[in-house]
Parts: C-alpha cells; sequence; structure tokens
C-alpha cells in the first residue's frame, strides 16, 4: 500500500521485462536439468532415495543461476530505481560500463546457494510428497495430489530460502542504498544481519516471499505435470 501511495501502481512492476526473461530461462533451466540429473544419479549411485533427489535439484538451481545472474542484477537494480526511465539493455550496459562486466555477477554465491537451496527443497519435496501421498493415502496422479504435494512444496521452500534471499538482495543493492550497509560477502552480511538486528532480521520480508513463492511453486508444479501429461512424458 505504501508503495502505491508514494510511487504509483506502476512502481509493482518494475523490472519486469527481466524479470519475465529470468523466469523463461532460470524456470526452464531448473526444472529441464532435474530429471537428467536425477537419472545419472540413480546410474552413479544405484538410488533414487531423498538425498539423490534433493542432490539433483540442488545441481540443476545452481546452473541454472550461474548462467542467469545478470539478468537478476538488473531486475533488481531497476526495482530499486524508481525514477529510472531506462530499459533493462540500458541498465545492463550501464552496469557493465561503470562497474565492470563482474559487477553482472554481484551476488552469485549467495544466489547460487538460494537457487541450490530452492530448487532442491521444491523438487525434492514435492518428489518425496507425491509418493508418501501415495503411499498413505487413497491419491493418485492427478490435480488433488498435485495441488497437495506442491503446496507442501512451496512452504517448506520459503522457510529454506528467505534467509538466502535476503541476504543476495542486500547484496545486490549495496552500491544503490546505503540503508543495506556495507558487506564483504555472503557470510559477513548473515553474520552483520544476526549482530544488528538478530534471527528475526534474516526472515524480513518472509511473508512476502511465501505470499510470492507459495502460489508460484503450486502453479509451477500443476502445470508442469499438466504438460508433461500432454508431451507424453511420465510424471515428475
Amino acid at each position: 500500500m505504501q508503495v502505491v501511495k508514494t510511487e504509483g501502481l506502476r512502481s509493482l512492476y518494475l523490472g519486469l521485462t527481466p524479470a519475465l526473461t529470468r523466469s523463461v530461462l532460470y524456470g526452464g533451466l531448473r526444472l529441464g536439468l532435474y530429471e537428467p540429473s536425477k537419472y545419472v544419479c540413480e546410474l552413479a549411485f544405484e538410488s533414487t532415495n531423498v538425498f539423490m533427489k534433493i542432490a539433483s535439484g540442488a545441481f540443476s538451481g545452481a546452473v541454472a543461476t550461474a548462467l542467469t545472474n545478470p539478468v537478476e542484477v538488473v531486475k533488481v537494480r531497476l526495482q530499486m530505481n524508481t525514477k529510472t526511465t531506462s530499459g533493462p539493455i540500458h541498465e545492463l550496459q550501464k552496469i557493465a560500463l561503470e562497474e565492470g562486466v563482474a559487477a553482472l555477477w554481484k551476488g552469485v554465491g549467495p544466489a547460487i546457494a538460494r537457487a541450490a537451496a530452492l530448487t532442491a527443497s521444491q523438487l525434492a519435496t514435492y518428489d518425496e510428497s507425491k509418493q508418501v501421498l501415495m503411499r498413505w493415502t487413497s491419491l493418485q496422479e492427478g490435480f488433488y495430489l498435485h495441488l497437495i504435494a506442491s503446496t507442501i512444496a512451496g512452504t517448506m521452500s520459503t522457510i529454506i530460502t528467505a534467509p538466502i534471499d535476503m541476504i543476495k538482495t542486500r547484496l545486490m543493492l549495496q552500491r544503490e542504498s546505503k540503508r543495506v550497509g556495507s558487506y564483504r560477502n555472503g557470510l559477513h552480511c548473515a553474520y552483520q544481519v544476526l549482530l544488528t538486528e538478530g534471527p528475526r532480521g534474516l526472515y524480513k520480508g518472509g511473508f512476502a516471499i511465501f505470499a510470492r513463492l507459495g502460489p508460484q511453486t503450486t502453479l509451477t508444479f500443476i502445470l508442469c505435470e499438466k504438460l508433461r501429461e500432454l508431451a507424453g512424458l511420465k510424471a515428475l
């Protein structure tokens, strides 16, 4: 309400273009790499237990983020600069020229950690929840099974990734805002937040994260399962 009041309705959609671009690339890569990664783990370790699922999800998320981090940096900068009239391409060029190309990978460490944790918690929890629900209830492959399993996955991923998300955002905004402080790396940022704001500081914006991540996770998995069914592929 404060953002709309002070900056207008348009400000809620700042950084929309890079956000959509990243969603297509990042979302496609992390979901697309999960099954092949799980297959490799199955061949290598002759097992598909929950630890193999976690490892497959972490690998998929890490690779996807390493490739798409520049788009995430541009998105965050556009959201921070509410008065900017430049587009994402101009902002990308500006960052590269003024701060160097390496600045486009600012915060990549926490971003990879977050993506690995997010993808591992989402996909492993969803995958395992489906197996448990089918084993202990009368639910079978279908909408209701996917809905319940994806809701569990969304909740779990929010709890695990909210602190990492906050650290990643603060690192990306250091140059743009004096309020976020000056941090050497992700661990230093986490230490400073714990020192000055306490453990609850790591979960600042946690409800907003769940409000986005919960429905996003549910929609992602329901649509993914439907598309896999239409393509003749087996369920996740």
